[in-house]
């Protein structure tokens, strides 16, 4: 009940922001509501909430930000891509006064429905209420169309399912939608190069086709991901393991009842999850037929991701200096160096002779790891090893420090995290508060770390693993899904102004 009365609120953002960040917005509710149990923390995620509803569903209308309408990946050497391309969007008056009166209704409603013990129900029980039963095809591997009123229901519930290159971040529910699920993937970055990108035939279908799995279907996909495992899971022994597993489940009969791809995908998840507890290891299902030869963006893509950037000053939307000689830089992402670096280094050189530096991270999604290393060699006096979960451990791991005639290396350092905070953001975060060099102020980050290779099973499976085996000298874990805790906690509206008292007040200790 909860989560489906989260999804009926989102309807109050524009339209083009719920498609961008809608799979965003309900994971993190997902994972909220799992940890945050029991009356009071209940209260408490709800009061939150509402609270950001109360003030972030008038600010998308009145300020009318870019919206992404256009989501891809491009070819670039440390393997993570960044490529977004914006439209502008009109707020609309009268969906403002509308979203603004119904939020204090939800106010009420969900307060009275927390005190009755309303029960949790993920949004996939939901979508399985409209998802009628599909008669079994005469023909192996023929697509059925279900009816045109089922199609509606269903797409009420979710997008059009696209697969990219991508390793699941963060757990799903079983069952599940994918397709927010991996829209979530595209927009916290967790792609590699190769990615399958829908065309735009696909966006524009009212209809959408189910795979019927049959028995020999479901055998082939279990053969391919036990070939799978076995040619490229990090751990062979685990995925002997796995492949074990799952025979033996195919053996007993425990899938024979499963006939729709997605729930089958889901199943298969499971298993392989129960044996090793990888939760960056999923079997994927796409409606739409995955293409044979994976190819990057097109050129007219790249054109126009490149002009995104040039406008956007590359999302250094902020540099300055503050009263008390503190330098200040408000970073949205870590933009690629090839077309950034003179822009991130000509911003780095105006904060030169700061006495504190504040990096202001709470709109930031993540993006390059090499523009991350790029600014954070400004920080160290010599190389520094620079972890990297989504990159083998190479020579290329450490910062190139020093720069030349840069004086900040000895500068404290204040970051500003929200949980809006994700992916290369939060490898910054974590790397400089595990080697002491940064103070980082306000929320608990958003927890997207690990990433890896999608490989292609037939036209409508394919299978995220993890290959990379990066070395953290820190802790046995990072920050994937539990997020980077900040030094200073507080609300993220207030941590600029905190940090700034901090630094004044090391600034007079000094």
């Amino acid at each position: 009940m909860s989560e489906k009365i989260y999804a009926l609120l989102l309807r109050l953002y524009p339209s083009r922001f719920r498609a961008e960040y809608g799979g965003d917005a309900l994971q993190l509710f997902r994972d909220r509501a799992r940890d945050e149990r029991g009356f009071f923390p209940t209260l408490r995620l709800w009061f939150d909430l509402l609270a950001d509803f109360a003030i972030s569903v008038p600010s998308e209308y009145f300020h009318a930000q870019p919206a992404f309408i256009v989501s891809s990946v491009r070819p670039h050497l440390d393997g993570t891509p960044s490529f977004f391309l914006l439209e502008n969007e009109s707020p609309r008056l009268g969906a403002l006064l509308f979203g603004s009166v119904l939020s204090l209704l939800a106010i009420a409603t969900v307060s009275v429905l927390n005190g009755h013990g309303a029960s949790y129900r993920p949004l996939s029980a939901l979508v399985a209420q409209s998802h009628p039963k599909a008669a079994r095809s005469s023909a192996p591997g023929r697509l059925p169309r279900r009816s045109a009123d089922s199609e509606q229901r269903i797409l009420a519930s979710r997008q059009p399912t696209n697969t990219a290159n991508a390793l699941i971040e963060g757990d799903a529910e079983p069952g599940s939608s994918q397709s927010s699920f991996l829209l979530m993937l595209r927009r916290f970055g967790l792609v590699k190069p190769q990615a399958l990108q829908p065309g735009p035939e696909s966006v524009a279908r009212t209809t959408v086709e189910s795979v019927i799995l049959d028995p020999a279907e479901r055998h082939r996909v279990i053969d391919g991901v036990i070939a799978n495992l076995r040619k490229h899971y990090i751990d062979q022994d685990a995925a002997r393991k796995m492949a074990d597993e799952l025979l033996a489940h195919e053996k007993r009969g425990d899938d024979d009842a499963v006939t729709d791809g997605e729930a089958f995908a889901g199943l298969l998840t499971r298993q392989m999850r129960n044996v090793s507890p990888d939760r960056h290891l999923a079997l994927i299902y796409s409606q739409d037929p995955l293409p044979q030869n994976p190819t990057g963006p097109t050129a007219e893509e790249l054109a126009r991701y490149w002009e995104a950037m040039k406008q956007q000053n590359c999302t250094f939307e902020k540099v300055e200096i503050l009263p008390g000689n503190i330098g200040y830089l408000k970073l949205n992402s870590f933009p690629d160096p090839s077309l950034c670096r003179p822009i991130a280094m000509a911003a780095m050189a105006s904060l030169n002779h700061a006495d504190v530096i504040v990096f202001d991270l709470r709109d930031n999604r993540g993006g390059e790891p090499a523009m991350v290393a790029l600014l954070a060699a400004y920080l160290f006096d010599h190389p520094e090893y620079w972890y990297n979960p989504r990159e083998n451990t190479t020579q290329q791991s450490w910062t190139f420090s020093p720069v030349p005639g840069n004086r900040l290396a000895d500068k404290p350092v204040y970051v500003l995290t929200s949980a809006r905070t994700f992916s290369g953001a939060e490898q910054f975060c974590y790397d400089l508060k595990m080697l002491k060099r940064a103070t980082l102020v306000g929320e608990t980050t958003g927890g997207a770390a690990h990433s890896g290779v999608f490989h292609r099973i037939d036209d409508h499976f394919g299978m995220g693993i993890p290959e990379t085996r990066p070395i953290n000298p820190y802790a046995k874990t990072d920050w994937a899904e539990t997020g980077v805790e900040p030094d200073v906690k507080v609300k993220a509206a207030d941590a600029l102004e905190t940090a700034l008292k901090l630094a004044q007040t090391k600034l007079h200790k000094n």
